[in-house]
């Protein structure tokens, strides 16, 4: 029998990547979304329907969903990972760069929630895991509207965890501290990216992504009746 369709966004590298890589070797097909196409491709997972997805464009999420469910069955696990970090004091950032940062970080977990929870709604069945920060629980240097965003996300899925529940469908925040992974090219910021490059080093360069990926296997291969509500991973010596 089968395993169901698992959807990963921002799937191209980093703790995406990791996802896919960890789910594909559990035996599911995947939907890999990400703005590269040639980053998901290059990973050459089996079983995995590649889409380059803007996961801001509604219209986009739900056809590359329609076509991989078409292929595979429904999406029963959503890992809604896309994201980027251009870190700046609020005051000194292009408010373009922020608006970038708020639609990506906050408007497109939403889109990819909207596509998949009627199913699941409908099914009494599946998982939605947003990767969440622990820049939205405490406060850094320059994380102005990244921690804001991440924070936002908390909310977010408390909410539809709320909301789900009775559907028997879970929703989960996985809560990273510092992790390894290509995010840190999106800080344009310099003396933003040094601080933050600075702490890594203090503590040794911060968790692997496939940690991540493999915490959020567990949490989904648990049975659908028991959830692991928010899930912080963080390296040892991070101590804030």
């Amino acid at each position: 029998m089968s395993k169901p369709l698992i959807m990963v966004t921002g799937a191209g590298t980093g703790i995406g990547a990791a996802t896919a890589q960890a789910f594909v070797e559990a035996g599911h097909p995947l939907l890999l979304l990400a703005r590269r196409r040639e980053k998901l491709e290059a990973l050459a997972l089996p079983n995995a329907v590649c889409r380059s997805v803007d996961v801001r464009d509604l219209a986009a999420v739900a056809l590359a969903v329609a076509e991989a469910e078409a292929l595979h069955g429904p999406v029963d696990g959503l890992i809604n990972n896309a994201g980027i970090a251009p870190l700046a004091r609020i005051e000194d950032q292009d408010p373009a760069e922020w608006r970038d940062l708020l639609d990506i970080n906050c408007l497109g977990v939403m889109n990819c929630m909207h596509v998949v929870m009627p199913g699941m709604k409908a099914r009494r069945h599946g998982t939605i895991i947003n990767v969440s920060s622990i820049a939205g629980r405490k406060s850094y240097p320059y994380h102005d509207a990244y921690g804001a965003s991440k924070a936002y996300v908390d909310a977010l899925t408390e909410a539809a965890r709320s909301s789900m529940s009775g559907h028997n469908v879970r929703v989960i925040a996985i809560v990273p501290g510092l992790t390894r992974s290509e995010i840190a090219s999106t800080m344009l910021n310099e003396e933003a990216h040094a601080i933050w490059a600075a702490r890594g080093a203090d503590i040794g360069g911060g968790i692997a992504a496939e940690h991540v990926a493999r915490t959020m296997l567990f949490a989904y291969q648990l049975p659908q009746d028991v959830i692991l509500q928010q899930l912080t991973i963080t390296p040892t010596r991070q101590e804030f």
